[in-house]
């Protein structure tokens, strides 16, 4: 048998979180020869939460890395392929999409891209040098790392306060450092940070610097209205400060926004006809575990009419 005819598939799924292995159920119980292609691990940024409580089905929550891995032990019973390996580049040969990876190279007559995102650096001195010696973006990965520590959350929304909850299960002192004077996150959370006698808010000011030796020590914050710094002592500096898109392979191939989110339509096709986009790297008003599992759903169901049509 020819290279090329082992490396053929109906459909190739890049990116394996919710969205991704949602879109590789689907496809591969309707019989679509699927191989879904993940760098990382599988379940993606929803494993790195400690508890989800928000997804329908668990009234007590579900840890993000068990939901992760119930959903492709699921996924699998149905014949779903895997490969760990990351995508380089996606050419198109026709109607055949090519997906080039480090390892090799793949061809499908439908794609469905289900990249996620991935957390928005600061861009400070010091985060680059001091990144996994104190500087981290998942609290539940790194969070065992800092007890009894003093660390420092930078952002207001959802994943900040999260993960800053999560936290003071270790550590003895948090602050929370905001840019505004108001917090973005969901009320609930907002409401459990408040009464958390561990974390202490800085308002109206932003991170200008980490500092360190071996590990962080000291963090430089100025305040936006003022214009005063002020160094804190800190063992740890959590970033949660937004996201970007993992699309930066996929410029020039199909239509993204300006901030680099696919753009699509209410069927998850994009500008490039056979090529489908599902969950956080999709331009929407809601990033969700439950709206990357219905994008999945979609992308699947309109790739399998277009493969249909295709015929």
């Amino acid at each position: 048998m020819k290279q090329e005819e082992i490396n053929r598939y109906d459909v190739i799924i890049i990116g394996g979180g919710p969205a991704g292995l949602t879109a590789g159920l689907y496809t591969s119980r309707a019989r679509l020869k699927t191989l879904l292609i993940e760098s990382g691990v599988f379940g993606g940024q929803m494993t790195t939460t400690d508890l989800v409580e928000n997804y329908p089905g668990f009234p007590d929550g579900i840890s993000g890395s068990e939901l992760g891995r119930l959903m492709e032990e699921q996924a699998k019973r149905f014949g779903l392929e895997s490969l760990k390996d990351e995508v380089i580049e996606v050419k198109l040969e026709g109607e055949t999409k090519k997906v080039l990876t480090q390892e090799g190279a793949y061809l499908s007559r439908a794609l469905i891209i289900c990249t996620g995102t991935e957390y928005r650096k600061l861009g400070v001195p010091g985060e680059e040098e001091y990144r996994g010696r104190g500087v981290s973006y998942c609290a539940t990965c790194d969070g065992p790392f800092f007890q009894d520590g003093k660390v420092i959350v930078v952002g207001g929304g959802d994943s900040a306060l999260t993960e800053a909850l999560f936290l003071t299960k270790f550590v003895r002192e948090l602050y929370i450092v905001h840019r505004r004077d108001a917090l973005r996150a969901t009320k609930i959370y907002q409401e459990r940070a408040e009464a958390n006698p561990k974390i202490k808010f800085i308002w109206n000011s932003v991170v200008q610097a980490i500092k360190g030796d071996s590990i962080v020590r000291l963090v430089t914050v100025k305040n936006v209205k003022t214009g005063e710094t002020r160094e804190i002592e800190a063992d740890g500096v959590f970033l949660f400060i937004g996201l970007v898109p993992r699309t930066q392979f996929l410029k020039g191939l199909i239509s993204l926004d300006e901030n680099g989110y696919i753009l699509t339509n209410e069927n998850c096709e994009t500008s490039v006809r056979g090529i489908f986009a599902a969950g956080d790297c999709r331009k929407k008003l809601l990033r969700q575990i439950s709206t990357s599992v219905g994008d999945g759903a979609t992308a699947a169901f309109a790739a399998e009419k277009y493969l249909e049509e295709d015929k």
